[in-house]
């Protein structure tokens, strides 16, 4: 454990992915965050660089930092106690953005510290550990998470003890989002789901995410489609977000599979098969939004399968 540093990357993800509320998430190549780990002689972890002004220095109030304790706490070791360990974040997700950013700075933090030990810590062990840390800033749900970690569209089958079950993924399917120029906390986004359900509403998000599993197993796409049909967290926060509707109507009208929030949101995602269909689609997802006024970020990519990576430098065991 002598000199080196580790970078870990973890790329975003799309929680709930319509019906799967906090049990089905999908990872999508491209944009993550990177969190740089290295000894320090000082103990204690210390976050060099939070990865955006308005992120805390904290390593108490900072996903990475959550994490990176989370995984000594559950790796024990007198070495790793006597030396510190200092973070770098590099935020590419945006801040409150429904793209995953909270957690991939967790899974990113938590994977560049268990490699700088040594990989005391399975992957479970990792989930668990940045399970601690998402829950002291966005609750206690691993389908942002898991897919981060693993790569892939993955269901969240029970949460105690832990079981995370990888689902196929249809070799022509993207993803699109499209965030407009606006924030959405988790918190915020959580506060305004219903506490009760009536059965039959609890009944056919059941029906849909049976579907979308049966669809993923059987490269049934356009069943994908129909399952994407939200009847819980969507219609309590389209209301907070000013142009998903339109966004979600014209991702439809061009040929998507299924639309919904991403995650909390503020990001709107939309399902293609294929890329051509995927660039038609964030056209007009983006046209929608500005004709409200709003500016709108769009990329397209398909689903992640490596999840995180690390990256190790001279002096770092391998």
């Amino acid at each position: 454990m002598s000199g080196g540093a580790v970078t870990a990357f973890a790329p975003g993800s799309v929680g709930n992915v319509g019906p799967g509320l906090d049990i089905l998430g999908l990872a999508v190549a491209g944009d993550g965050d990177e969190v740089r780990a290295e000894w320090l002689s000082e103990p204690g972890i210390r976050v060099l660089d939070p990865g955006h002004p308005d992120l805390p220095r904290e390593p108490e109030r900072h996903t990475a930092g959550l994490a990176a304790r989370a995984v000594l706490e559950r790796a024990g070791g007198a070495a790793a106690r006597r030396r510190g360990i200092g973070l770098s974040v590099r935020k590419g997700l945006p801040l409150s953005g429904g793209q995953g950013g909270s957690a991939a700075s967790a899974v990113a933090g938590a994977v560049a510290v268990n490699a700088l030990l040594g990989e005391p810590l399975g992957r479970v062990q990792l989930i668990e550990a940045c399970l601690d840390a998402e829950e002291a800033v966005a609750g206690r749900h691993a389908d942002n998470i898991a897919p981060s970690l693993l790569g892939g569209i993955v269901l969240i089958r029970a949460m105690d003890p832990l079981d995370v079950i990888p689902l196929p993924v249809p070799a022509e399917l993207y993803v699109v989002l499209a965030r407009p120029e606006q924030r959405m906390r988790t918190a915020e986004g959580r506060a305004v789901l219903p506490r009760e359900v009536s059965r039959a509403v609890a009944l056919h998000q059941a029906a849909q995410v049976a579907a979308m599993v049966a669809a993923l197993a059987l490269d049934d796409y356009e069943l994908l489609g129909r399952a994407v049909d939200d009847r819980i967290a969507e219609p309590a926060r389209a209301g907070l977000l000013p142009g998903f509707a339109e966004a979600k109507a014209a991702a439809l009208a061009a040929g998507a599979l299924g639309s919904s929030i991403s995650g909390s949101g503020p990001t709107a995602f939309a399902l293609a098969r294929g890329r051509e269909a995927a660039e038609r689609i964030a056209a007009a997802m983006a046209g929608a939004y500005r004709a409200r006024g709003a500016e709108c970020r769009v990329r397209i990519g398909p689903v992640d399968r490596a999840g995180a990576t690390v990256r190790r430098e001279a002096g770092a065991p391998p």
